[in-house]
């Protein structure tokens, strides 16, 4: 099948004699390693690669060590009932969480408005909720 040529565009041709303004070297200056051939992005001379450095490097391809809880605000467990359990999934539910957050786990902290609420909570939380939530007749089992 024959090609349009206004279709296809083609390669420019450099270092194709003096008059073409891009002539004896082409564009690549003169001598050296990068005038002779292709070089693979890669290299890096007579240093280490860096895909050979990066496994030596510390905490590599490990970082569920570094995982902290995801904060949660008292305030926002207003979108569930009084006397409902909250759980790591029933966060997952009301979408409070994402799930790549679950592995860090989460902590209930004291944001926002502080009014005493009826919860059954099994998940950590601050000293300040569990008094909020004893106080309004809840308990905390984490």
């Amino acid at each position: 099948m024959k090609q349009n040529k206004l279709l296809t565009k083609s390669k420019k041709r450099i270092g194709r004699g003096l008059g073409s303004g891009k002539g004896k070297t082409g564009g690549r200056g003169t001598k050296g390693q990068k005038a002779r051939g292709t070089i693979p992005g890669t290299f890096a001379g007579s240093n280490l690669p860096l895909y050979k450095k990066l496994p030596l490097r510390r905490g590599f391809g490990n970082s569920s060590v570094s995982a902290k809880p995801k904060p949660i605000a008292l305030s926002s467990l207003s979108v569930f009932k009084a006397g409902s359990e909250i759980t790591i999934t029933s966060l997952l539910e009301q979408g409070l969480i994402k799930a790549r957050e679950v592995k860090g786990g989460v902590k209930i902290l004291a944001k926002g408005e502080e009014k005493p609420i009826k919860l059954i909570i099994k998940v950590p939380v601050s000293k300040s909720v569990k008094e909020l939530i004893e106080k309004g007749g809840g308990r905390v089992d984490a």
